[in-house]
């Protein structure tokens, strides 16, 4: 059972890959491939003071032959400046409540740090086995982990077998440069070599109070020059690094409207 809900982690890093953007970027070096998906609502936004934002994210990672893609080691993103993340007064979790949990317990234990929902799909290859596919919930929760904020990946599947995975990832808060908010996260050895990520998506989307006023966990503004009616700009930069030493890049342009 440790060795499967391992594979799961693959999976869950994948997860984070996509944060905010609005049509799919495809990157390729040789026979491995990345792409990212997913869009932001509204398009319409302030020029200066962020508004409330809902992300819907989709990933995939694979090969243009169809073999079996190198293992994930490490996924880093970057996420603009204008695209803002807050926590402060949102009721955070910790991984050790949600080991051994199905979706429901989860919840159960977790529910008032929900930040988000999906769905993954995945190969899992057993040394004895051929790969056979793997596919479940995804439920993403506010955290903390060693004193650090985090963003908590809980995914559970049901086929072939209940399993549960718990993957902590790091966010960073940057004071100059284009990219405020760097999420980062180390997979583990065995997960990743016995299982692949073949696609996952999920929505982040979370109002709540904190001290007297309604607040969202994402939110963002379009910082297009006074006279302009919208902007270009590059929405997040994701680093995935592969156990074979592969390191593919993807940057995602995107465009808003000032309303």
């Amino acid at each position: 059972m440790w060795r499967r809900s391992l594979v799961l982690g693959a999976v869950a890093v994948a997860a984070v890959a996509g944060g905010g953007v609005a049509q799919g970027e495809l990157n390729q070096e040789g026979n491995l491939v990345v792409s990212l998906n997913g869009d932001i609502a509204p398009h319409a936004l302030p020029r200066e003071t962020p508004a409330p934002v809902k992300v819907h994210v989709k990933g995939e990672v694979r090969t243009a032959n169809g073999d079996q893609p190198p293992a994930l080691r490490q996924l880093t993103i970057a996420l603009n400046r204008h695209g803002r993340l807050f926590t402060r007064g949102l009721p955070t979790c910790e991984p050790e409540q949600l080991q051994g949990t199905s979706t429901e317990g989860a919840l159960d234990a977790c529910r008032p740090a929900l930040v988000g929902r999906g769905h993954f799909d995945a190969k899992v290859a057993f040394p004895t086995l051929a790969p056979f596919p793997a596919r479940g919930d995804v439920l993403v929760f506010n955290g903390r982990k060693g004193g650090k904020q985090t963003i908590i990946l809980h995914t559970f599947g049901t086929t072939p077998t209940p399993v549960t995975f718990v993957l902590p990832l790091t966010i960073d808060h940057r004071r100059s440069g284009d990219f405020g908010v760097i999420i980062s996260a180390s997979l583990p050895r065995i997960a990743a070599d016995l299982g692949y990520v073949t696609g996952i998506e999920f929505s982040l989307n979370r109002r709540f109070l904190y001290r007297g006023r309604v607040r969202s966990y994402l939110s963002a503004s379009c910082a297009a020059p006074d006279g302009f009616p919208g902007a270009l700009f590059v929405l997040a930069k994701a680093t995935f690094r592969f156990a074979n030493g592969q390191r593919l890049r993807t940057a995602v342009v995107r465009d808003c409207k000032v309303r």
